[in-house]
């Protein structure tokens, strides 16, 4: 049965309002409402239930109940059909998709998402990888049954190690119900009047907490289908290098680069174990369930009558709770560090510029904060014009630095050969810095 996709009682909108912050009194509401039309104690637990299943689901991995607005079959409906749509919009542009875009990248794509699938959690639904003709490094879900790939990403990524870890990222937001969580968050907490919902900080940090945790599940699903488990942190450490991570610029709905790179790489680590190179783990099913990053509570209807439709309530409130306070620390923490890289920034003088060779361009800066610094990025942005994204060059400083102290920053980019003067040409920006 489908699930509706509104809800009218407000009380279970309570504990998101900022005067209410507890959900103790929304489930006292919802005993009082069921009890008004109910004789038994059994009745009133079974209505509870009904009311926790017709606005969440429990999750795949952990077994926790989680909102949700939505049946599987709706998800499905409405992430195909914005697939579908671009699809139709590809072909009408005249833009070639999958194998007649590049036969061997497509065919390549497919066997690596086919092996990676087959041990998912939704290994029993019909999925379809999509390549369509994009120069950037991308893919994405939108919570169907589709995954959207750029060729630029098949392209850069040589390693299948790689592709799977990308594969296996994306598979996982929609095993986790990512889109359609935080569709229903955002729904819940704009009802509700909570200027949350409103707020670029708050959805950034809930993205980001979903990114975090699509990244676990695709390092266990890489292992189990004998795909090397560490190659996810390998890209991050690349991209760490070649893009820095931004930190100081904007609200990230990602984790930034190094912070991604040293996650992976923990969580690569512990499923090890279970991964052999070419070979889908005999004992994947098992160790979906159980492994060395999560155990599945196991939450069944058996007691319902019983305890359990309260209990199923409970917990869908206090999931949703957990979810909302964790994203707005998070908001609070990115704030933080944004106007500490700024205040650095603002501490920052650059003091000379030397020209080592055509590609490289040494600049010296002068840092007069109080707070003693590590892990300095700095970068530089060169526009291509209005149809082209920017080329991006950062300079990793290693150095420490304190009040008063010089540092150099050297840009090696084949672009700077262009350039007389690159001054008049880049944008300078202090990508990270961190306390020491």
């Amino acid at each position: 049965m489908d699930k509706p996709t509104s809800m009218h009682n407000q009380g279970f909108l309570s504990m998101f309002s900022t005067e209410n912050r507890t959900y103790q009194p929304l489930l006292i509401f919802i005993a009082a409402l069921v009890l008004s039309g109910c004789q038994t104690l059994q009745s009133v637990d079974r209505g509870l239930y009904n009311i926790a299943e017709s606005v969440s689901e429990q999750d795949r991995v952990t077994g926790q109940r989680s909102l949700s607005l939505q049946s599987r079959a709706q998800q499905i409906q409405q992430g195909n059909s914005v697939v579908e749509q671009l699809i139709a919009k590809e072909k009408k542009d005249g833009r070639k998709l999958n194998q007649q875009l590049d036969k061997d990248q497509y065919w390549r794509m497919v066997q690596i998402f086919d092996r990676v699938h087959r041990i998912s959690h939704l290994s029993d639904e019909r999925w379809q990888p999509i390549l369509i003709d994009r120069d950037s490094f991308n893919a994405f879900t939108t919570g169907g049954t589709y995954i959207v790939v750029h060729r630029g990403l098949m392209e850069q990524l040589t390693s299948d190690d790689e592709v799977a870890a990308v594969m296996a990222h994306e598979i996982a937001h929609t095993v986790a119900n990512h889109v359609f969580e935080a569709q229903s968050l955002a729904q819940v907490t704009a009802l509700a009047n909570s200027g949350s919902a409103g707020r670029d900080g708050y959805r950034a940090a809930f993205t980001q907490k979903n990114e975090y945790e699509a990244d676990r599940i695709g390092v266990l699903y890489s292992s189990l289908a004998g795909y090397d488990p560490l190659a996810s942190s390998r890209i991050w450490k690349r991209q760490y290098q070649t893009e820095g991570n931004r930190r100081g610029l904007f609200f990230q709905s990602h984790p930034v680069n190094s912070d991604r790179e040293r996650f992976n790489r923990v969580n690569g680590e512990k499923v090890q174990p279970y991964y052999t190179p070419g070979r889908i783990n005999p004992n994947h099913a098992q160790l979906l369930q159980n492994n060395s990053l999560w155990s599945k509570q196991q939450q069944g209807s058996d007691n319902v009558g019983q305890g359990g439709g309260f209990s199923a309530l409970a917990g869908t409130l206090l999931g949703a709770y957990v979810d909302h306070q964790q994203a707005k620390a998070g908001e609070r923490q990115q704030q933080q560090q944004i106007r500490f890289v700024r205040y650095v920034q603002s501490q920052m003088k650059l003091v000379g510029e030397t020209r080592p060779s055509a590609d490289r361009w040494q600049l010296r800066f002068r840092y007069d904060g109080q707070i003693p610094l590590q892990g300095v990025t700095v970068g530089g942005q060169l526009s291509q014009g209005k149809d082209k994204a920017p080329i991006v060059m950062v300079a990793h400083v290693k150095q420490a630095i304190r009040q008063g102290e010089q540092f150099k920053a050297e840009f090696r980019h084949t672009a700077l050969k262009s350039l007389s003067k690159p001054s008049d040409s880049i944008k300078l920006y202090l990508d990270d810095a961190v306390p020491q």
